[in-house]
């Protein structure tokens, strides 16, 4: 399923299964505010589609799912609350992701990072390529940090050790160690994805929708029962985001120029 317009977030139905298709390969489908939102608004109204029963999220251009936040984004941030706001926007979308009543799946080719590791941890179902790199390597590229609930979505799929990894070491998932890990439900070949990922939405679309729909529910709630209060981790986010490094790491990413770390 490829996009076919210039949207940046195309939307596709096809027979009972919609298809949101992130569509900026020339960035590796980085997400801009306005994918953001209309993500949202795509999830809140094929939350009340009697039409649609299942829901795939994949990328363009076959290198990557989404390559996280497009980071050019980031150099109007000058406060503590451009970064709370950020990250209480971004929350909200992945929340509404999350809370879409029909299942979901991420068909993942290539890279899954930042903001798209988010994205896909809160699917029902993870299918990936063979060249698979899924992480969040902050640590090593703006120096930021993530929301709480991210944090929470990432612990609940690989613990507490390997989240460590993935946000201390920089480290980015490669695709067996990934569905070792429980983080992706299948690995397959590029050319048989897409068809393995449509034969799994069709099977879903014939079982029993307020079944799905319970199961799914239920499992959210637990996990939210679990997390941490929302905005606890606002002091953290502030340090991060208004720090000098994630300025220079910003500008150096942008520009294209050397930058060294300070932790200041």
């Amino acid at each position: 399923m490829e996009p076919t317009s210039t949207a940046e977030l195309e939307f596709v139905k096809d027979g009972r299964i919609a298809w949101l298709i992130f569509n900026r390969p020339q960035v590796r489908n980085a997400m801009t505010w306005g994918m953001y939102d209309a993500l949202e608004r795509h999830c809140q109204v094929l939350n009340e589609d009697p039409d649609i029963d299942v829901v795939v999220l994949r990328g363009s251009g076959g290198e990557a799912f989404v390559a996280g936040t497009d980071i050019k984004q980031f150099t109007t941030f000058d406060t503590a609350q451009h970064a709370l706001d950020y990250e209480h926007r971004i929350d909200q979308v992945i929340g509404v992701l999350e809370s879409l009543s029909k299942p979901t799946i991420a068909l993942i080719e290539g890279f899954c990072v930042g903001g798209g590791a988010a994205i896909a941890m809160a699917c029902d179902f993870r299918y990936c390529t063979p060249d698979l790199r899924f992480g969040v390597p902050i640590a090593k590229t703006l120096g930021n940090c993530v929301s709480i609930a991210n944090l929470s979505r990432l612990i609940d799929l690989v613990g507490a050790a390997r989240a460590k990894e993935v946000l201390m070491l920089a480290k980015l998932f490669k695709a067996e160690e990934a569905r070792l890990a429980g983080l992706v439900t299948e690995v397959i070949a590029p050319e048989g994805i897409e068809v393995e990922v449509r034969q799994v939405a069709e099977r879903l679309s014939g079982f029993a929708p307020l079944t799905l729909r319970a199961s799914k529910e239920e499992i959210r709630r637990v996990l939210a029962a679990r997390r941490p209060a929302a905005g606890s981790e606002e002091d953290l986010i502030a340090l991060c985001y208004t720090s000098r490094d994630f300025k220079s790491a910003v500008n150096a990413f942008v520009n294209k120029t050397p930058h060294a770390w300070r932790g200041e």
